[in-house]
């Protein structure tokens, strides 16, 4: 579909998204597709090969120590790997898992939908921003030609998941409870206060409405890039847990060279040793920990695919550098509280030290 007959009909690209990325809350009553007793959500992996292989790494660690651990990779898991032999190793490794779409994944086909990204930007992202994440789009698509097989499999994966972890239900997204690619899960529409009263105002009043519908305990999702965590206290007698956990592939914070996954387990509310951040609602543990992926190799193989003047470049090489302007107590919200994981802070002064 060209871009002319799309713009005659108000659609931009980028910005807008089909219908068919819409979905009701209700969807999340169904059956769970799997149980788990420790469960790992990894959105946002963007193709970094480095930190599929240190989320690897970390399985095959906690299940040496007795622990058994369960993958998910919630949409996105594909994007800056257009080298052929990368976007065969992510997505032959991601589909031996249990994942959904990203807005990435649904706009992989030959022609995808005609909307670029499928991001669904929001009015602040710049045009340059939006224009670049088509362009990115275009150039994988190609890639993703060479590998029918896959495209074909990733075009049946579903938009969203229910799975349970102890006796709690978990709903699974990539943007938000009524969209593949939607915000309500972004850091700016999830502020205090900690409870959904209808004095609040419209955006608890929407997450409320969300919560009740889906008959969730918690929703992990990841599209909006930046990591957030809030706990939500719904009709006074019941509190849930909105975990986004921003980017697996990307810093997440200011000076950080980390990714992030959501980490849910029902072991005795006992935060992880290497938790960032974290809370306890009844038997049920969340926890943000970071992914420590090699990160020079990772920047070599991002920059022997997007030179300087490329789009990746121009839009995300900063982030990969130096993060983005985005520290940990604007992720903690309504009863949330970080853990101080003593290897990270050891990570993040070593990283502001060679800074100087």
């Amino acid at each position: 579909m060209s871009e002319q007959p799309l713009l005659e009909q108000g659609i931009r690209p980028g910005r807008n998204c089909p219908m068919h990325y819409r979905y009701s809350a209700s969807v999340f009553h169904r059956s769970p597709v799997l149980e788990a007793d420790i469960l790992y959500v990894i959105g946002g992996l963007y193709g970094n090969v480095e930190a599929l292989n240190a989320v690897l790494a970390m399985k095959r660690l906690e299940e040496r120590r007795g622990a058994g651990v369960t993958l998910f990779f919630n949409g996105d898991f594909n994007w800056f790997n257009v080298n052929l032999d990368d976007f065969k190793i992510i997505n032959d490794t991601v589909l031996e898992h249990a994942a959904i779409q990203g807005n990435v994944e649904a706009e992989l086909g030959e022609s995808g939908h005609g909307v670029g990204c499928g991001c669904a930007y929001p009015t602040s992202t710049s045009d340059e921003v939006v224009e670049h994440s088509n362009r990115i789009m275009d150039r994988l698509r190609a890639t993703a030609g060479h590998f029918q097989g896959l495209t074909d499999r990733l075009s049946v994966l579903p938009m969203h998941a229910t799975v349970t972890v102890g006796d709690k239900r978990i709903g699974i997204v990539h943007g938000d409870p009524v969209s593949l690619a939607g915000w309500a899960f972004a850091v700016e529409n999830l502020t205090p206060p900690a409870e959904c009263k209808a004095s609040d105002g419209d955006a608890s009043v929407r997450l409320a409405g969300y919560l009740r519908e889906a008959q969730v305990d918690a929703f992990c999702s990841t599209h909006t890039c930046l990591p957030v965590m809030r706990v939500l206290r719904i009709d006074d007698d019941r509190e849930t847990v909105i975990a986004n956990n921003g980017a697996a592939g990307m810093p997440n914070f200011q000076s950080t060279r980390y990714g992030l996954l959501t980490r849910i387990s029902t072991r005795h509310g006992t935060p992880p040793r290497d938790s960032l951040y974290g809370v306890t609602v009844g038997n049920l543990r969340i926890d943000a920990v970071p992914i420590y992926y090699d990160h020079d190799a990772w920047l070599r193989r991002f920059t022997r695919n997007w030179g300087p003047q490329s789009p990746a470049y121009l839009s995300y090489f900063r982030r990969l550098t130096t993060g983005p302007e985005h520290v940990i107590e604007q992720a903690i919200l309504g009863g949330v509280k970080r853990t101080f994981c003593l290897s990270t802070l050891l990570q993040d002064a070593a990283n502001s030290g060679a800074k100087r």
